[in-house]
């Protein structure tokens, strides 16, 4: 298994389905570290999608009702090389990273995020409708692998650059799921 990548390189791998055991770890472990200060924690992003390529990074999604908690837990998770990237925070949103900061290499990120909130719902709902969705997972397998192409290098140009897909994604996954809870 590949796992991690140096900071701002951009390669794709075909999916490995152990990235989905070492996401179920990597939740157990942040279960244990994070305590009773989250509501959910989820697996997100490419690793998640099956039949896809992805940049072998877990993102995991970690669902809150009070940052404070969190803030009050910092020094433990850094001694548990949870790293937090305080110049990425907003007033809903924290990050975090997994891997060795010697060599830059970064095999998680940690989203911290209001629990039901939008960014939220709007990762669930992106994994889940993929997954049910091949051949829209695979028209984003294709933009990932052009702008991997260009920008192997730059992962700022390729993240940015697929915002607008993702968006209309969020949309289309929005919907679905409001007819998939329909017919429950």
């Amino acid at each position: 298994m590949i796992l991690g990548l140096p900071k701002g390189q951009v390669e794709l791998y075909d999916h490995d389905p152990v990235w989905i055991e070492n996401a179920s770890e990597t939740i157990l472990f942040l279960s244990e570290k994070f305590g009773n200060t989250v509501v959910d924690i989820q697996h997100i992003g490419s690793t998640a999608i099956r039949h896809i390529k992805a940049k072998p990074i877990i993102d995991i999604v970690v669902g809150v009702t009070d940052f404070g908690n969190i803030k009050d837990r910092l020094h433990l998770l850094d001694e548990a090389g949870i790293i937090h990237r305080p110049n990425n925070d907003q007033s809903d949103y924290m990050m975090f990273i997994i891997g060795d900061l010697v060599s830059t290499i970064r095999t998680h990120h940690i989203h911290v995020v209001p629990y039901n909130g939008e960014e939220w719902v709007n990762q669930i709902n992106f994994r889940d409708y993929m997954n049910e969705h091949p051949d829209e997972a695979k028209k984003y397998e294709e933009l990932k692998l052009n702008l991997c192409n260009s920008n192997s290098n730059n992962r700022s140009v390729y993240t940015t650059s697929k915002q607008a897909f993702i968006e209309d994604v969020f949309t289309k996954a929005a919907k679905w799921r409001a007819l998939d809870e329909k017919r429950i």
